[in-house]
């Protein structure tokens, strides 16, 4: 910890690289577990580097709140004169080339309020290892690039523990004297520490059984807590089709005997991919009709399918050091996204995969903590496990996929795995075996991992009707990021369609030597740059970014009757999606204007019309409309101006929202209607209740009593969670007469549900009513909430401080102090949970002079605190600096 304003770190650099002087090739490992403490007891074989020229006869070993019980070198016990120890490390001097270390631990799992390394909660043993959580078992090598097997032995009390797990595949168990017992599990595949995990609990289990294939039998098997089976087989069908998946999209087998899940509901993270026992946050495995919505299905199958695929990108490749982290979780991200799209809606998964990206990561690029995806320095690892590093990399994983196609990309990614199984790599050496497997290039494209901030795209266009040509010129820049004034142009793959007055697809002949086509992918690479579309009888209107295909924001000077036009007639449905949130934000920054100018405000027609249109045609697919139907919240739009006026776009998007309702309620009721009560868990069910809820949601803005009871009505009858639990948010976040009837018989109904508790949490946190920090406060006590644990935190706070707006930005500063306060809390018990809640304030120079003002008191008050952790010193103090 920090004292005052001392720096609790100092920042490690990427260009310091070093490979270790020393390997670990095996460990073997008994974990001893007692109600008061845990016993480690740890062979080490260990020798020196060959690669390392002259390695140092010292070794220094991580470990924190450690407490050495013995220490050995090849049998015989290691005089005090040869190591010495301090808080974060032990060191041992005179060695010789190749050891065998011994040493015997003594750590408190039951103190473990940081969830990382072995803690105790809810009556199990569970262990976090990544990023750096194995230094706080036993002492060793805490970084990713040294990889062993490992032998491991865990011993506890039988009847409260009766499952035993660990890495690999069963090796033998037994019983013990005094009513112990033990198991032991072999791991053949070296893996870094980070992957290290043993659960010990008591658990209902569902198992299964899955054939590769190749024709070998693995034996599936999820624990889950008491009472829950009910809730795993969705999981479990995930596990099966994510197996089959990566078998056939990318040829890669499981490799185990066993592969096994453990859901735990204290957890800092959604889930972990350690080799073989993956440990999951319950939020990612337990769901059913009754208890979860399609969204959470749909979270569920994306996350296991993300932890599945590390087996591959991540465990068998692993990451040299975590500057290379994107290596790892960039590429299993865009593998997952891939995943999700084949077993559902590919178009609707973009939208919601892009939301993301314009909200959440354009707000990190354009902030204090704006990294790229492979950063230069960090001062707390945990810090860098962020939208930037995950969601941004995938997108640069997608840029790699679209420019070498389906079928080169698969190339490259099986030379990959044929050059570096078994290895700690770099993301350069996952770029060049992509070039080298297609034989093209790719130094510019390696830009995107260097260089951080969200590129902005500017284009303009001509016609030059003599020629039958049409123009198209691209302009890209970079702001400045911390660390970075000045930027390269960036290879962007730029997807264009061209349509006709009619909305029909143009062929495009813009390449010598391509063939035409309705969609072209323009590879961008310069500052500037024209591309020239010949055989054009008229001018076209130009469907821009098709799909997103680059993490940029686009500038060209629509009129709001061309998206309109697009938004009826693009081909493309995404980008029909995108004219919906471009015409909408357009409107919505307009009312905001007129709002801070005193001017009335007033419903364009334009927008009302295009979105009764919507409504009115059901050929487009259900989920489509209802993402449509979803208007661009303020997280959105803030990325979209200069200096945010909360105020005024608070109150802009009231006022359209209620003026649609209005406007609309009878295409809205008449719509929510046809599709409303769709039972079944197929696609198209679970795009009619999407379209159902979305109406339902602008209806209730109508604030008509009939539009209330209807929602009631829902949420007292509904047969699923997906339609009960919308119902309910609505009326949460309206002044209905109804709204506490509603969420209280919500609360009775499920209060023995952690789960869907956390869901009515989030939902009053969030609800923009003047009340919402007295209910919050109360909400505190509830029996359901516990301060300790990371979900009912994500639920409660996070979900004010990042999805409340207009509360959270209170003129007086009350949202802000409250936060702070919840942070200084959170920084002694787990500063991990704290740093990812003071990310709230990253933004603040973003806002009025009097927010800001209001926003820096707090940080700098926080920054004064003695004991700051190295997780909340790195944020405020970089947030302070900007």
């Amino acid at each position: 910890m920090a004292k005052g304003n001392q720096q609790p770190k100092q920042p490690k650099f990427r260009k310091d690289y070093r490979a270790s002087d020393y390997l670990i090739d095996q460990v073997t490992m008994t974990v001893d577990l007692y109600e008061s403490h845990a016993e480690i007891y740890s062979q080490l074989h260990i020798r020196t580097n060959p690669a390392v020229p002259a390695p140092a006869s010292s070794l220094c070993l991580d470990g924190e709140e450690l407490a050495l019980k013995s220490i050995a070198i090849d049998g015989q016990p290691l005089p005090a004169s040869r190591y010495e120890q301090d808080e974060d490390s032990l060191t041992l001097h005179d060695l010789p080339a190749q050891f065998l270390l011994e040493t015997v631990v003594h750590i408190a799992p039951q103190n473990n309020t940081r969830l990382e390394g072995l803690y105790k909660s809810g009556g199990k043993f569970c262990t976090q290892c990544e990023a750096e959580g194995f230094r706080r078992i036993t002492f060793f090598l805490d970084r990713p690039d040294v990889l062993a097997t490992y032998d491991v032995t865990v011993r506890a009390e039988q009847a409260k523990y009766p499952h035993l797990l660990s890495n690999g595949n069963p090796a033998g168990q037994g019983e013990l004297d005094g009513g112990r017992h033990f198991a032991r599990w072999l791991d053949p595949f070296p893996k870094p520490c980070y992957l290290f995990a043993l659960v010990a609990g008591d658990f209902d289990l569902l198992a299964d059984q899955f054939i590769t294939t190749s024709g070998r039998k693995v034996d599936l098997k999820i624990y889950v807590d008491k009472g829950k089976l009910d809730q795993c087989a969705h999981a479990m069908a995930s596990v099966k089709n994510s197996m089959r998946w990566d078998e056939q999209k990318y040829g890669r087998e499981y490799d185990l005997d066993i592969y096994q899940i453990v859901a735990v509901s204290d957890f800092n993270m959604g889930a972990m991919e350690n080799k073989g026992l993956n440990i999951f946050n319950t939020k990612y495995v337990l769901a059913n009709r009754e208890t979860a919505t399609d969204t959470d299905y749909e979270g569920v199958e994306s996350v296991i399918g993300h932890e599945y695929f590390h087996n591959w990108t991540g465990n068998r490749v692993t990451c040299r050091d975590w500057f290379q982290l994107s290596l790892k979780e960039g590429l299993t991200v865009f593998r997952d996204q891939q995943f999700s799209a084949d077993m559902g809606s590919p178009t609707v998964k973009r939208m919601d995969d892009v939301r993301v990206m314009r909200t959440a990561q354009f707000s990190e690029d354009g902030g204090p903590m704006a990294h790229p995806i492979r950063p230069d320095s960090y001062v707390e690892m945990n810090n860098f496990y962020t939208v930037t590093v995950y969601n941004k990399g995938a997108e640069v994983i997608r840029m790699l996929h679209t420019l070498l196609g389906e079928q080169g990309f698969r190339k490259g990614m099986d030379l990959y795995f044929q050059r570096h199984d078994g290895q700690a790599v770099t993301c350069d050496d996952f770029v060049q075996a992509h070039a080298d497997a297609n034989a093209v290039d790719l130094t510019q494209f390696q830009r995107w991992y260097s260089q951080a901030g969200t590129p902005t795209v500017a284009v303009s266009d001509d016609f030059d009707a003599e020629k039958n040509e049409y123009h198209l010129t691209l302009k890209q820049h970079c702001a400045p990021t911390p660390g970075q004034p000045q930027k390269e142009p960036f290879l962007i793959p730029f997807r264009i369609g061209l349509l006709d007055e009619q909305g029909n697809e143009l062929a495009l002949d813009w390449q010598q030597g391509t063939q035409r086509s309705q969609s072209a992918v323009l590879p961008f690479a310069a500052a500037e740059q024209t591309f020239v579309f010949r055989g054009v009888s008229s001018r076209p209107l130009p469907s821009l970014l098709r799909d997103f295909s680059a993490p940029v924001k686009l500038e060209f000077g629509y009129r709001d009757e061309q998206l309109a036009f697009l938004l009826q007639h693009d081909s493309n449905l995404f980008n029909r999606w995108d004219a919906s949130q471009t015409l909408a934000s357009r409107v919505l920054l307009q009312l905001a204007a007129d709002f801070r100018a005193s001017k009335a405000l007033t419903l364009p027609t334009i927008l009302a019309e295009a979105l009764r249109a919507v409504l009115r045609d059901d050929a487009v697919d259900n989920a489509v409309r209802a993402r449509i139907l979803q208007l661009p919240d303020i997280a959105y739009l803030q990325e979209q101006v200069e200096i945010v006026d909360i105020d005024a776009l608070v109150a802009a998007q009231r006022f359209l929202r209620r003026q649609l309702a209005q406007s609309l309620y009878a295409d809205l009721l008449a719509c929510q209607q046809r599709h409303r009560g769709a039972g079944g868990t197929d696609g198209a069910a679970i795009g009619k209740r999407a379209l159902a809820n979305a109406c339902l949601a602008l209806l209730i803005d109508s604030d008509r009593s009939e539009a209330y009871a209807l929602a009631e009505q829902q949420a007292r009858d509904a047969d699923n969670m997906t339609d009960r639990f919308a119902a309910v948010k609505a009326l949460a976040h309206s002044a209905a007469p109804q709204r506490l009837m509603v969420l209280n018989a919500f609360a009775e109904r499920f209060k023995d549900q952690a789960l869907v508790m956390d869901k009515w949490f989030a939902v009053q946190a969030s609800a923009p009513i003047a009340s919402v920090l007295d209910d919050i406060r109360r909400l505190e006590t509830h029996p359901a909430f516990d301060a300790r644990n990371p979900n009912k935190i994500r639920a409660l706070w996070l979900a004010f401080s990042h999805g409340n707006p207009s509360e959270f930005h209170r003129a007086d500063g009350s949202g802000y102090q409250f936060i702070a306060e919840r942070v200084a809390r959170l920084n002694d018990s787990n500063p991990q949970v704290a740093a990812r809640l003071v990310s709230c304030f990253n933004r603040w120079k973003k806002f009025d002079d009097q927010r800001q003002r209001l926003m820096l008191a707090q940080l700098k008050a926080l920054l004064g605190k003695s004991g700051l952790s190295a997780d909340v010193f790195e944020i405020v103090s970089k947030s302070v600096a900007a």
